[in-house]
């Protein structure tokens, strides 16, 4: 439809192909990423359960018949399918009934039990992720130098001003959240603040059935938030939470939690890497969980830039979570995974890129240019190691700085290169 004022993603081209794949698209996602806005940009007609005119008067035109959501013209819009779960039978059974390609894109920021829909539209209906907006979607990044390049061992080369760390810890705790764009630092952490309430007091209580203790809740976010961007283990978690609450928590009540988090899209988990299943190095099996968004575990630590500018620690986590949230959308646009390293001698590779054709990335993130000489022999001692013990070797190797201003590759074959300069 037409919008003149829409910002473009990165997912865009995906949407698009995955449009002329599929009879329907479900775009998933954290609350204020942006997907109605993106799937209103797509679409030709659009039905929004979400919309409260006529007290919300098209959920309950759709709860009453589910085919009444789905007469428009195609690619037609459910926004939030999942306030009346029925719609995605009848869009299954439509898109059966029709084979066309394209006909629906659906989006959810909540999933929902799969036992509230009979059929799972294996083949119908084709699952996008869409995260909040990298620092090239922003605007911040230049773009000049291409991720896919990178992993391709291909030649890149940039020089770009210095960004200071101030404008970095802004980029930190204002976030990328759509909503923010062109607003202050301040009210961006105002907007992080409210959504983490809105968490809280509303969206827990709307996915499944089981009544949650908000209070441990909120200390599991907490705990998530200390522990941003590691691999913690749920004893850790258990044992925050008990220490504040007073109360032990079960393994299987945290455990609820998290996948309370996770159907929310608040938290995503990076899964370990292993470079060939015949090598004799022993990996770490923990993933590495972090926020969809640097600004809400900032948020909820209460973090402020002169909080952050004397806590360095912290500073380089969430630093790294930012990395890995525009990672995540880089790869996703070419077909890659990101996992991360790390064995039972701690020898740790902070994000791994495996591309479509099995080959391998290892990237060290670093918010200071003077971190980057000892980043780059960590990389190089850790895939020496690998190959060593009959792993597959990496493909290329890169650091990923904060303040920094050229991209290059080193002498030694290591690349480096800005935050502020990349792209997919």
């Amino acid at each position: 439809m037409d919008n003149k004022n829409y910002k473009k993603r990165i997912i865009d081209s995906k949407i698009d192909l995955y449009l002329d794949t599929f009879g329907a698209v479900l775009i998933e996602g954290p609350k204020w990423c942006g997907k109605t806005w993106t799937g209103h940009h797509h679409c030709q007609s659009e039905f929004l359960l979400s919309d409260p005119k006529g007290n919300f008067g098209n959920r309950q035109l759709a709860s009453i018949d589910p085919e009444l959501a789905l007469q428009g013209k195609a690619p037609r819009l459910i926004d939030e399918w999942q306030e009346v779960p029925s719609i995605w039978d009848a869009v299954r059974s439509e898109v059966d009934a029709d084979q066309g390609k394209g006909r629906f894109i659906l989006t959810g920021s909540s999933a929902i039990d799969k036992s509230s829909y009979i059929h799972t539209g294996t083949g119908r209906i084709a699952h996008l992720r869409m995260r909040t907006m990298s620092l090239y979607e922003e605007g911040i990044s230049t773009g000049k130098v291409s991720l896919r390049d990178i992993c391709l061992g291909n030649h890149i080369s940039d020089y770009n001003e210095d960004i200071s760390l101030q404008k970095l810890i802004g980029c930190i705790l204002k976030g990328g959240f759509p909503g923010s764009m062109g607003l202050s630092v301040q009210q961006g952490m105002l907007i992080a603040k409210e959504y983490m309430k809105s968490v809280i007091s509303e969206d827990i209580d709307k996915v499944g059935k089981a009544k949650r203790d908000k209070r441990k809740v909120q200390l599991l976010l907490r705990s998530l938030a200390r522990n941003e961007a590691t691999t913690a283990s749920k004893k850790t978690l258990i044992g925050d939470i008990s220490e504040k609450d007073g109360n032990d928590i079960s393994i299987d009540a945290l455990s609820d939690y998290l996948n309370l988090l996770n159907d929310l899209y608040l938290i995503e988990e990076i899964p370990p890497f292993s470079s060939n299943i015949r090598s004799s190095l022993r990996v770490k099996q923990s993933a590495k969980r972090h926020f969809v968004d640097p600004s809400l575990p900032a948020s909820i630590l209460n973090l402020t830039e002169d909080k952050l500018l004397g806590d360095p620690n912290t500073l380089g986590f969430l630093f790294e979570s930012m990395v890995e949230r525009d990672l995540l959308t880089y790869v996703d646009a070419f077909g890659g995974k990101l996992f991360h390293y790390q064995d039972y001698k701690d020898n740790e590779i902070d994000a791994i890129i495996e591309s479509p054709d099995g080959s391998w990335c290892g990237i060290e993130i670093k918010l200071g240019g003077n971190q980057i000489d000892k980043a780059a022999e960590n990389l190089l001692r850790i895939n020496g190691l690998i190959v060593g013990k009959g792993g597959k070797g990496a493909k290329s190797l890169c650091v990923i700085a904060g303040v920094a201003n050229a991209a290059y590759r080193r002498q030694d074959g290591v690349y480096v290169v800005p935050i502020t300069s990349l792209k997919d």
